[in-house]
């Protein structure tokens, strides 16, 4: 295998044996560093070669989601847990902290926050971010639990029509806390190319015979989905599918693109990075971030919210489709 050489989705997917859907999310959560030539993804053969090394010898995600692989810079944990050892006391057995360095837990599952943590990396002394791939409401749980530092949500409160505060202050009771805009983004249905059931609507989901495949419980795209059948007097138990779960946005495009469901609810990024499907935008979520305001964590907090106004993390955002970043570093909400 030459270093001077690349190789495209399809290439990789050959080569280690794992479906095209699995190389994406290899890209997504930072395992394969990857760029963009015209429409084409590609990966540059000295970063395949790394990340084979770094699966023969590294072995250091916890509590696995999924068979797939977790970002080798900000190791992988599960905030929750039925054992009594909390995130940060299984990361110190797992990951100890180079020169005293705490570890500082970013739940979620966005692209967005690859980069917010390569950006604490480089800005911030004595910190080390940990990415745990968990939904927005197992998020909030663990942040309650004392389990995470920063955690991603985007909650939609359908009675209000607004997104995660209600949830905050719910789970949060008695807590002082920060919530912050990280992006807004476009969410909505996946269909099979060219729609060729004409959907359009959320009230579409109420058709006999439509094939659906859902998110996991605690998901912000299974309350999406769930607050908008209630919107719209429609039972779940009336849609075939409902429960089929997948665990990522990647995956319910990926089943729809297969022809393995007709419609899944996520963001249009999975649908591009996909293919081979439509998305229909319904709605602009806001991906807020919640953080704790204890004394402990005043000075990495401060340093986050300078970091989430900067120009170059805006710059970094910019570079991926589909973000609105005109709430970006906004403080929506403290207590």
């Amino acid at each position: 295998m030459s270093n001077d050489s690349s190789y495209t989705t399809e290439d990789i997917s050959r080569l280690l044996k794992i479906s095209k859907l699995t190389v994406y999310d290899l890209i997504k959560k930072g395992e394969l560093p990857s760029y963009r030539v015209g429409k084409q993804m590609r990966v540059d053969a000295a970063d395949l070669e790394a990340y084979k090394q770094r699966s023969k010898t590294m072995q250091v995600v916890l509590h696995p989601l999924s068979a797939e692989a977790q970002p080798p810079h900000y190791p992988s944990v599960q905030p929750q847990s039925a054992q009594t050892q909390t995130v940060h006391s299984k990361a110190e057995k797992h990951f100890p902290p180079a020169s005293g360095a705490r570890h500082l837990v970013i739940t979620g599952q966005d692209m967005s926050l690859d980069l917010l943590a390569k950006h604490m990396e480089r800005s911030i002394p004595g910190i080390r971010p940990l990415r745990a791939f968990v939904g927005s409401m197992d998020s909030l749980i663990s942040m309650y639990k004392g389990e995470s530092d920063i955690v991603s949500t985007h909650l939609l409160d359908g009675d209000t029509g607004s997104y995660n505060l209600p949830y905050i202050r719910t789970l949060l009771v008695g807590s002082s806390y920060v919530v912050v805009n990280l992006v807004s983004r476009q969410a909505g249905l996946y269909v099979q190319h060219n729609n060729p059931l004409n959907l359009g609507h959320w009230s579409d989901l109420s058709r006999p015979g439509l094939r659906l495949v859902n998110r996991e419980k605690g998901s912000g795209a299974r309350v999406l989905l769930d607050e908008q059948l209630r919107l719209q007097h429609i039972e779940s138990s009336q849609i075939s599918g409902y429960d089929q779960e997948e665990t990522s946005h990647l995956a319910v495009a990926g089943k729809v693109a297969a022809g393995g469901a007709d419609v899944g609810v996520g963001i249009e990024k999975a649908a591009l990075i996909v293919g081979n499907l439509e998305f229909i935008p319904l709605i602009q979520e806001r991906y807020d971030l919640v953080m704790l305001k204890k004394p402990e964590n005043k000075v990495w907090l401060e340093h986050v919210l300078q970091l989430l106004k900067s120009e170059a993390f805006h710059n970094d955002l910019r570079s991926i489709h589909g973000y609105d970043l005109s709430l970006t570093g906004q403080i929506l909400y403290e207590t």
